[in-house]
């Protein structure tokens, strides 16, 4: 049995209405349009040892908490919800680029505002399509990976360790994303040494944004699984992630 005397699941006899999941879903969609908007424009600089100044997106900063998500959702409800959750987050990604797209493509007013404006709207909502195919591309792929080592992993630790698993994943998730967004969006645009230093600085800082905030999944894992009553173990789970049946 787990620490907390939670009882283990292994099958779902029916649909189960949650107290905290569908407020989980809505924080994970906002993190993850919130990072990919409005922290994509920001590009800062951080010094890493071998590696030099590194210029990152500030999005970075809090796009991993979608991960933390992804792990607490995938503990405590199992992979088949998080696969729901995933889903709205894509969903999500796609009708924010294509009204990105749409707002800033509109003919702007005549007014001095919009001369201003404009031009602002552009370098901040305008990304280029490889960018954005890459972003949420990487987000797909990324997260389901996230889901589905966590996943494995609880079965084959029995549920011990946390750490493992949340870190664990995290490290193969990230990998996935921060590989497959800096090829998609910069391969044959930057010099290909470049992409790969970028790419593993990102990779480091997300993972060990992960490892900082440990302590506080485990908080929020072990409230939720006493809360919903709920501690689930994916041992008869339908991996495919193109499923949204929970």
């Amino acid at each position: 049995m787990p620490a907390d005397n939670t009882p283990r699941t292994s099958a779902r006899a029916g649909p189960r209405s949650y107290l905290y999941y569908d407020w989980i879903m809505a924080a994970f969609v906002c993190v993850l349009l919130c990072s990919n908007f409005i922290g994509a424009a920001k590009q800062a600089v951080i010094n890493v040892p071998l590696l030099g100044p590194i210029p990152f997106s500030a999005g970075i900063l809090f796009f991993p908490i979608s991960y933390i998500f992804g792990d607490i959702l995938t503990e405590v409800y199992g992979y088949a919800r998080d696969r729901r959750v995933v889903w709205a987050g894509f969903g999500a990604l796609v009708f924010a680029s294509f009204m990105a797209w749409v707002v800033v493509s509109l003919p702007p007013g005549p007014s001095d505002y919009m001369k201003v404006y404009q031009p602002a709207l552009d370098v901040v909502f305008g990304n280029a399509w490889r960018i954005a195919t890459g972003s949420i591309i990487a987000f797909w792929c990324g997260s389901f990976v996230n889901s589905y080592v966590m996943a494995k992993m609880k079965i084959w630790t029995e549920g011990k360790a946390l750490w493992s698993r949340t870190i664990g994943s995290t490290v193969v998730g990230e990998a996935v994303d921060s590989s497959l967004f800096y090829f998609i969006a910069f391969a044959g645009i930057w010099q290909f040494e470049d992409v790969i230093k970028v790419a593993f600085a990102q990779f480091m800082l997300k993972t060990a944004w992960e490892i900082l905030m440990t302590p506080v999944t485990y908080k929020v894992v072990g409230f939720l699984k006493r809360k919903e009553r709920e501690d689930y173990y994916d041992l008869h789970t339908d991996f495919n992630p193109f499923r949204v049946k929970a």
